[in-house]
């Protein structure tokens, strides 16, 4: 028993450093930005004038922030789904027996090693109304002489740009977390499935998707996470604006054009701020209890 208590004693110790951390730059920050969202605040004056729940009141009927929302919500319900059916599969094939799998492995992880702002820049030239990609639609007679698509400028395609942009930069990471997790899986489980007559398709979803549930769990919570607060691409896309239209503005993005915008508005921007950190963390506590009742059974 002392043993037990000397260990649990020892990894207080080793966190101890990592939670005074999280604390003063976590953990006091949220509280500022709780105490901001009750405050009009005037960076220039140093003015901080108390209004109580008005901003959360202002929220209701706020276009622009129901437009932000529903991009948002958008973009994650398309990105989230694809890129884990997308990993999954990339990982099932590059774990088959298939040649020169290690050289496939490399090329597809090299997305991952490239940061945000090059690969905005490279897809905004690829997909400009003069681009690569409107060349190779001309070319295969998708589009007439003269009639390309302004894909940077339209309110139809410029968030599914974006949208690809994403699910392109994020299905590597994601595949290897498979890859790796596929590697440890008992080959006897394939090979009894094999003796009573199983196919490939069936073993892929018998054996397979249950054995990487975890797996799936933290993939979907995380592409939430990241989904919901995607900030980077849609600033740089659209020259920090939302546009075209506010066809590409999101929640995080509005919160910075709040809060260092002409409005001047840092109170209604923190308690953007503050609503989404709860929500975030309201999605990761079900997805986590879900996780653990499944577990039990």
């Amino acid at each position: 028993m002392k043993r037990k208590h000397r260990e649990t004693l020892q990894g207080y110790i080793f966190v101890t450093p990592s939670i005074i951390v999280s604390s003063i730059f976590l953990g006091i920050g949220a509280l500022f930005v709780l105490f901001l969202s009750f405050h009009h605040v005037n960076l220039l004056t140093n003015n901080y004038r108390f209004i109580g729940f008005d901003n959360y009141i202002r929220a209701l009927n706020d276009p622009m922030l129901h437009r932000a929302i529903r991009n948002t919500l958008t973009f994650s319900a398309v990105v989230v789904p694809t890129q884990t059916f997308l990993a999954l599969v990339v990982a099932a094939v590059l774990n088959s027996k298939i040649r020169f799998k290690k050289t496939f492995r490399s090329i597809v992880f090299l997305p991952t090693l490239t940061s945000s702002a090059a690969l905005t820049m490279i897809f905004m030239f690829m997909f400009n109304i003069r681009g690569p990609i409107n060349q190779a639609l001309l070319g295969m007679g998708f589009l007439a002489e003269g009639g390309n698509i302004n894909f940077l400028q339209s309110t139809t395609w410029a968030m599914p740009v974006i949208m690809i942009m994403n699910i392109w930069s994020t299905v590597p990471f994601y595949m290897t977390l498979y890859l790796a997790s596929l590697q440890e899986l008992p080959k006897s489980m394939y090979e009894a499935a094999e003796i009573d007559g199983a196919t490939e398709v069936r073993k892929f979803f018998h054996i397979t998707i249950p054995y990487l549930r975890p797996i799936t769990v933290y993939v979907i919570l995380t592409g939430v996470i990241g989904t919901l607060q995607m900030f980077d691409q849609a600033f740089i896309f659209s020259d920090g604006d939302g546009g075209p239209a506010n066809a590409t503005l999101t929640i995080t993005l509005l919160v910075y054009r709040y809060a260092m915008g002409p409005a001047n508005a840092m109170g209604y921007a923190a308690m953007i701020a503050m609503t989404l950190m709860v929500f975030i963390l309201t999605i990761a506590f079900i997805v986590n209890r879900l996780n653990k009742e499944e577990r039990l059974y």
